[in-house]
């Protein structure tokens, strides 16, 4: 079985607008899609960097001497480059969410089908999992996160379910957590609200948002001027946040403004909204929520006044 099968993988490419010298980083290596395509468009004297947390990417390491395989999680982008003498890169593609390999893998734990231990690790040296998200948090947190991370309407009652389930026994595998929930599952949408439960879990364990939010407010600073910014996401979270950072350069709130009231905005958007065709979604149910954004590095005393 392919590790995992990237989407949108010519788009997402095609967005960074690869010079043949630059130096690029694929933050989500994963079973190395994005990078092999990546490297196919390099010149001899152009670099790719590849970050991922996850230990059994490492075995897809692409033996080029153009490419590095940074094995740790790409919010410290920054710091990993650096020692690797490198300040200034011309693209940066990330493809996040959860790969094909970790939702088949089913000790993992990510997928609701199959019956595994609760564990939905992306870095399994991590101390935090799915096991205690669902038996230790309280009914409050519980609730906040299946409503904030798993958009479901009805988060309080699920929290509650949970509880009362985990007081008869600790509830220790993905059935006993769909189990515990199952009397809220409406007929005909089990599959996709235990999915949500699941993906609000996981955002938890692997602290996805915030993941997310560190990597972000680093892109300006290593991206050189016409760098690209590519993202791929899976969620209405996502990308909600990767919308309104390359629309006005900030998590949360308006562009910062300088002393005479103008904004300054690192990133000029690209194009509008890229999404999967048909043909894509048929062979691959994944891409189905797929959303592809693209934004490039203006010059730093470029002001926009509004």
């Amino acid at each position: 079985m392919e590790y995992h099968n990237p989407v949108l993988l010519f788009e997402s490419v095609d967005g960074l607008a690869i010079k043949k010298d630059g130096i690029y980083v694929d933050v989500t290596f994963g079973g190395g899609g994005h990078s092999g395509e990546i490297l196919k468009k390099l010149g001899q004297k152009g670099q790719l960097f590849a970050f991922d947390q996850d230990k059994d990417a490492l075995q897809n390491d692409l033996k080029d001497p153009r490419f590095t395989l940074i094995p740790e999680n790409f919010c410290h982008i920054k710091r990993f480059l650096r020692t690797h003498g490198v300040k200034k890169v011309d693209g940066i593609l990330a493809d996040l969410g959860v790969s094909s390999h970790q939702f088949n893998e089913a000790e993992r734990g990510f997928s609701t089908r199959f019956d595994a231990e609760l564990d939905m690790r992306m870095d399994r040296n991590s101390l935090l999992n799915a096991r205690t998200v669902v038996n230790e948090y309280g009914e409050k947190e519980l609730e906040n996160i299946f409503f904030n991370y798993g958009e479901l309407r009805n988060a309080k009652q699920i929290a509650k379910k949970i509880i009362e389930a985990r007081q008869k026994k600790e509830l220790s595998s993905s059935f006993d957590l769909i189990k515990a929930v199952e009397t809220l599952l409406p007929k005909g949408l089990e599959h996709k609200i235990s999915a949500q439960i699941f993906q609000a879990i996981r955002i938890e364990v692997n602290q996805e948002m915030k993941v997310l939010e560190d990597f972000l407010i680093q892109t300006p600073e290593l991206l050189n001027e016409k760098g690209r910014l590519v993202i791929i996401s899976y969620h209405s979270l996502e990308d909600k946040m990767v919308k309104r950072f390359m629309k006005s350069g900030r998590i949360e709130g308006e562009p910062e403004k300088d002393f005479y009231g103008n904004f300054y905005i690192p990133l000029r958007i690209i194009d509008k909204l890229i999404v999967p065709g048909p043909e894509e979604i048929r062979k691959n149910s994944r891409a189905r929520s797929a959303k592809l954004r693209i934004a490039e590095r203006v010059k730093e005393d470029s002001k926009e006044n509004k």
